[in-house]
């Protein structure tokens, strides 16, 4: 049975836990982060991790396969 390959962009963004979850961090923390309608709860929301939803989890799970 060959290897499969990691899809490279998902490597990057998301982890599992050991409980078979997914993390993943928030969107929208990039840039125009003065004014522009984000207040500070906001970006301080922002801050923290998320898990990725329970419809995403398993093609996520095979995309990153020996994380």
């Amino acid at each position: 049975m060959p290897k499969v390959k990691t899809h490279s962009g998902a490597k990057k963004r998301f982890n599992l836990t050991k409980n078979g979850k997914v993390k993943r961090a928030h969107a929208n923390k990039s840039h125009l982060l003065n004014g522009h309608g984000k207040t500070r709860k906001l970006k301080r929301s922002l801050r923290k991790g998320g898990y990725a939803d329970v419809t995403n989890a398993a093609t996520i799970k095979r995309m990153v396969p020996y994380k």
